[in-house]
């Protein structure tokens, strides 16, 4: 009984929605666009450590307006990770509480946001998200990179150290 709870952990922690395989790779938008409406609901990231949810609109205005630049140039003052979800994807209701436990952790240094693909179609488009959860760490001075799966929380900690701390 035990190495089936395992065996299942294991898989639920290596398949994402969607089937596709877990990547770890740098991204920039493919350029794909496909016109959807942005909801009204918009916020500002706060230092008390909150994950805000993101429109299409609010993607354009505060991490790169991709529909002007072909080439990726961030506009946050702190790097930030983006959770592309679903309501009903079971791995992404698994990532949640980790990305809230992160963005508490690293509250006033890095900002966390979420995109549910479902409403913002445009945005998902341009990212090629054919796979949820999928993860976008948004370096100040570099190319943002996806990783696709559901993972423990110390993975994404070491993504983050990683992808945000680690000299190149």
């Amino acid at each position: 009984m035990k190495i089936v709870v395992l065996l299942w952990a294991t898989i639920m922690f290596m398949v994402a929605c969607g089937g596709k395989s877990q990547t770890y790779s740098s991204s920039q938008p493919s350029g794909e666009r496909s016109e959807s409406k942005s909801s009204n609901k918009t916020s500002t990231p706060k230092q008390g450590g909150e994950v805000i949810y993101l429109t299409t609109q609010d993607f354009i205005d505060k991490i790169f307006d991709y529909r002007t630049n072909k080439q990726w140039k961030f506009k946050g003052s702190r790097p930030c990770v983006i959770d592309f979800y679903a309501d009903w994807c079971r791995p992404c209701k698994m990532v949640a509480p980790i990305m809230q436990e992160l963005a508490v952790e690293y509250a006033g240094k890095i900002d966390f946001y979420k995109v549910n693909t479902d409403k913002e179609r445009e945005l998902a488009a341009v990212f090629g998200i054919q796979s949820i959860p999928s993860i976008l760490f948004c370096p100040l001075n570099d190319k943002p990179v996806m990783a696709i799966g559901a993972y423990p929380k110390e993975e994404y900690v070491r993504m983050i150290e990683e992808v945000f701390y680690s000299k190149k």
